[in-house]
């Protein structure tokens, strides 16, 4: 009698997300692909990142400053879109592990800048090739012409949604994290007190 062949715990990991996606869901919305895919390509460039230290955070001010170095920690946040006192933190960390410096320019000391160290630079040679490894690896058996397709369609869906944020009565702020949870825990204390 033959033998099967054992699986790949990668195969094993993986099949049952294909399956899901196109039999038990199949008519999901979007939002629900989009972030299953944002987090595959997020977890496979953070494991790559990690071979060489450097966390997933501080990836994406990296990416920012190797573009434009010399930035406002409030230009940062804004092309982040994170938070001040999170870009605070982090650059904090970076410049710990020698990536940045941050400093006042003579002529304005209210704002602190964020500048790559030589340490900082050098790690452009090895982490982008790395998250173009990703990007190979997310694309793997699209043909080109469906590829460009997907990125028109993801680019219209990105301005659309800026669009109708743009145009929301009073231009609501997305509150951050904690303020939701505080919110969300005030909530259940009322609902306590209800109940008794």
């Amino acid at each position: 009698m033959a033998r099967k062949p054992k699986k790949s715990p990668q195969s094993s990991a993986t099949e049952g997300i294909p399956r899901h996606w196109r039999e038990a869901v199949p008519n999901d919305r979007l939002a629900h692909l989009i972030k299953d895919a944002t987090r595959g390509l997020v977890r496979a460039l953070q494991a790559r990142l990690a071979e060489h230290s450097v966390s997933f955070g501080h990836w994406v001010f990296l990416r920012i400053l190797w573009e434009r170095d010399g930035v406002t920690q409030r230009e940062l946040s804004v092309q982040a879109g994170l938070m001040e006192p999170t870009t605070f933190s982090a650059l904090k960390a970076m410049e710990k592990l020698g990536y940045v410096a941050r400093r006042q320019m003579p002529d304005n000391r209210k704002n602190v800048y964020a500048f790559l160290t030589p340490r900082g630079r050098a790690l452009k040679e090895k982490l982008v090739p790395a998250a173009i490894d990703v990007n190979e690896a997310a694309v793997r058996g699209i043909a080109a012409a469906d590829l460009a397709i997907v990125r028109r369609a993801l680019l219209t869906m990105i301005e659309n949604l800026a669009v109708d944020e743009a145009a929301s009565p009073g231009k609501q702020r997305v509150p951050p994290t904690r303020e939701i949870a505080r919110l969300v825990a005030e909530a259940g204390g009322r609902t306590q007190t209800r109940k008794r």
